[in-house]
C-alpha cells in the first residue's frame, strides 16, 4: 500500500464522540499517522510485527498498522467509549485489532501485553497535565525494542534526557498537527501545530 492510498483510508475514520479535554483528545489526523505508519513500515517494523498503541483513541494508528500487515496488534486506551469508536472503525475498514480498557500507568498492564516488537502512539502532550506523556513512554520502553511517538516540536532534547539510560533517538520526521476548535477554551477553528515524530530505540 502507497502512502498515498493508506492516507486515503484512514482519512474516514471517526472522531471521537465525547472527547475529553483532561485526556487531550484529539483526533491524529490522517496525513500524520500515515506518515508515521509508513515510515516504520519502511523500516521494517510494521509488516509481520507485534505492534501496540499505547492510548489508541480511536484507533487509527492500530487500524493503520493491521492493514499494513502488522502479524498482531493490539490497542490500550483508559476511555471506554473511546475504546468502543474504535472498535467500530477497525470494523468498519475490517481490521483486526485486539482493544484493552486499561490506564498505562497500571502496573498490572506490562503483564498483560507481553512484549511486543514495535510501539506506535500518540501520547497526551502534557497540556492539560504536566509530563502527562511520561507513563507512556516508560510503558513502551518496557514492552518494545522499538517506539514512535508523536510529541510537540521541540521535545527531542527533553525525551533524549528522559531516556538516555534507556533508549536514544534513532531519527526524527517533522509534521503539522491541525487541531480543529474542540473545546469551549478554543479559540481558533483550526491551529495547527508542529509535531515531531520521534523514533526511539531501547538500549540492550
Amino acid at each position: 500500500m502507497k502512502l498515498k492510498h493508506l492516507e486515503m483510508t484512514l482519512q474516514p475514520i471517526r472522531g471521537y464522540y465525547h472527547p475529553r479535554a483532561a485526556l487531550e483528545q484529539y483526533q491524529t489526523p490522517a496525513p500524520l499517522a500515515a506518515r508515521l505508519l509508513y515510515h516504520a513500515l519502511m523500516k521494517g517494523d510494521i509488516e509481520g510485527k507485534t505492534v501496540c498503541d499505547l492510548g489508541c483513541g480511536t484507533g487509527v494508528l492500530a487500524i493503520g498498522a493491521a492493514l499494513l500487515g502488522a502479524d498482531r496488534v493490539r490497542a490500550v486506551d483508559c476511555d471506554q467509549k473511546a475504546v468502543e469508536g474504535a472498535n467500530a472503525n477497525a470494523a468498519q475498514l475490517d481490521a483486526h485489532v485486539e482493544f484493552i480498557v486499561a490506564d498505562v500507568r497500571d502496573d498490572a498492564l506490562p503483564g498483560l501485553l507481553e512484549s511486543c516488537d514495535t510501539v506506535i502512539m500518540n501520547p497526551p502532550f502534557g497540556a492539560q497535565k504536566a509530563h502527562a506523556d511520561r507513563p507512556f513512554i516508560d510503558l513502551a520502553l518496557s514492552i518494545a525494542s522499538v517506539t514512535y511517538s508523536i510529541f510537540n516540536a521541540g521535545s527531542a532534547q527533553f525525551i533524549k534526557t528522559y531516556t538516555a539510560q534507556r533508549a536514544e533517538i534513532d531519527e526524527k520526521v517533522g509534521g503539522i498537527f491541525p487541531i480543529k476548535r474542540t473545546f469551549s477554551f478554543h479559540t481558533h477553528d483550526v491551529q495547527e501545530i508542529e509535531v515531531e515524530i520521534l523514533r526511539l530505540i531501547r538500549k540492550q
